[in-house]
């Protein structure tokens, strides 16, 4: 069993200040294929592995891939280069792998040193031709991401939004402190130091001005990953309510559709996870303008909340909606 190790990061007042969010489609790419090298250890995963574990083997991208080479299972090493700092909060899957197959290739050997694991054919070619290796790693990236993620990434990216715009306003509210002891269990702030607590990496790293890109993520659950970079450091950790997206809804309580009516107790049990109008007509099967009269009677009675996120606009429960929630399956 592996001991668990701290590793601190020390902050300057402009690291603080720099501390900023943003989604990356690697980190979901990267850790959900982690995820199929030992589902068992990702229980929360289990629906999504199931549908798509079939697909990702047919398609090639099994052992023997260069994705398999450097995504080892358990809680082990894995290149950085394969999450790069995202420039801005949403980048898209093409643009985040541009920004790979821009690695440098003194970086890519570097890395490769480091993962403690059997390097395989498509890795060692990785390693004596980056360029050509980078091309192969972004193709299979590609196609790993079409199978597998494209089709849930709406879902997810208007989930990991709410995340960022919680954290945000936690920010404002809290300060640093109270954002970053809020995160994880494993991740602890005091004295202008950020700890967490890992299997991989230990040590203290004193950073260098540029501050901290906290990363919310689908598929890093249960554990937190970290890029210990001085330069560019990464926090990546798993949102709430990621376990929703795997979940058919249960239908409304039926003591709560006594009190607010069927159709609004049922829009309230599938905002569970942070939904557009859009898609809450496609889940319910109401039209968009009947559920659009139903948020707005759900928002005036303080039961739902709506920000917006891009070109969409996504609906929240708000606390008394789960309290109602709750009572009504008591």
């Amino acid at each position: 069993m592996l001991e668990v190790v701290v590793l601190t990061l020390e902050f300057s007042a402009g690291d603080v200040a720099r501390i900023r969010f943003a989604l990356s489609c690697l980190w979901e790419a990267a850790s959900s294929y982690h995820v199929l090298q030992a589902p068992e250890n990702h229980v929360v995963q289990r629906p999504w592995v199931a549908r798509v574990q079939p697909r990702v083997q047919a398609a090639g991208l099994g052992p023997g891939s260069l994705l398999s080479a450097l995504i080892p299972p358990g809680p082990r090493y894995m290149p950085d280069f394969l999450t790069p700092p995202s420039a801005t909060l949403a980048p898209s899957i093409a643009e985040e792998v541009q920004v790979l197959l821009a690695t440098p290739h003194d970086v890519v050997r570097t890395e490769l040193d480091l993962v403690e694991w059997p390097r395989n054919a498509a890795a060692q070619a990785l390693y004596d031709d980056p360029a050509t290796g980078l091309r192969r790693l972004a193709d299979e990236i590609t196609a790993y991401w079409d199978i597998a993620l494209a089709e849930h990434w709406p879902r997810m990216k208007a989930l990991l939004e709410a995340e960022v715009f919680h954290q945000a306003r936690l920010l404002a509210q809290e300060g640093a402190a109270g954002l970053l002891n809020g995160l994880h269990d494993a991740i602890g702030w005091q004295d202008d130091t950020l700890s967490v607590a890992h299997k991989m990496c230990g040590g203290e790293i004193p950073l260098t001005g540029n501050g901290l890109l906290i990363v919310p993520a689908v598929f890093v659950w249960p554990a937190v990953r970290t890029v210990t970079s001085a330069e560019n450091p990464q926090l990546a950790y798993p949102a709430r309510g990621i376990a929703t997206l795997w979940e058919s809804a249960a239908a409304a309580p039926a003591a709560l559709a006594a009190v607010l009516g069927r159709s609004r107790a049922q829009l309230l049990v599938e905002l569970a996870a942070p939904l557009s109008t859009t898609d809450l007509a496609r889940r319910t099967g109401m039209s968009a303008g009947g559920v659009s009269q139903h948020l707005t009677a759900l928002r005036a009675a303080g039961l739902i909340t709506a920000h917006r996120a891009g070109h969409a606009v996504l609906n929240m429960r708000t606390p008394a909606a789960d309290t109602l929630l709750a009572a009504g399956v008591a």
